[in-house]
């Protein structure tokens, strides 16, 4: 497995892979609707453009050649050393192989050469993967109720000092 930067030549790699990630991933968290409307809102080729050129950063993974999943990170607030993971997702072929953690631990060590102590991360509080983020050392540090457009997204914000 190899985990790579992606570039503004990913943007439809990575609206194929959210399309194909997000239904499986969500279905009974969030409503459809919702999901629909998330996929169309931040994974739209024209948004993933506008998340890069907001400086962005994200990691593909990939295994024999063929991508497997993505993350996404940028600085939160780089003068307190707090970094954000916006977007961690993998194919449900490939999880439970270890790609989220290899991707996880990409993003620390790229976040750790920024001078980066702390990771943090939103997650739906009635994601599965909660548990995942919990193994890798994150820890829950608030609960969010956050108005997006006619959704209210109910998160924990989890953080990880390194």
């Amino acid at each position: 497995m190899i985990i790579r930067a992606a570039s503004i030549n990913d943007i439809a790699l990575i609206h194929r892979l959210a399309n194909e990630i997000w239904w499986p991933a969500y279905k009974g968290v969030i409503s459809d609707e919702q999901i629909a409307f998330m996929l169309n809102n931040i994974y739209s080729e024209k948004a993933i453009k506008q998340q890069f050129d907001d400086g962005m950063k994200f990691l593909i993974s990939e295994r024999d050649g063929q991508p497997t999943g993505f993350a996404e990170y940028s600085p939160e607030e780089p003068g307190k050393g707090i970094f954000k993971l916006h977007k961690l997702y993998i194919l449900p072929s490939e999880q439970g192989k270890g790609t989220g953690k290899k991707l996880i631990e990409r993003v620390e060590e790229l976040v750790r050469e920024q001078h980066g102590n702390i990771l943090e991360l939103n997650v739906n509080r009635n994601n599965p993967a909660l548990d995942f983020y919990k193994k890798l050392g994150f820890e829950v540090w608030k609960t969010v109720d956050i108005p997006y457009f006619r959704f209210m997204l109910n998160d924990y914000v989890m953080r990880k000092k390194m």
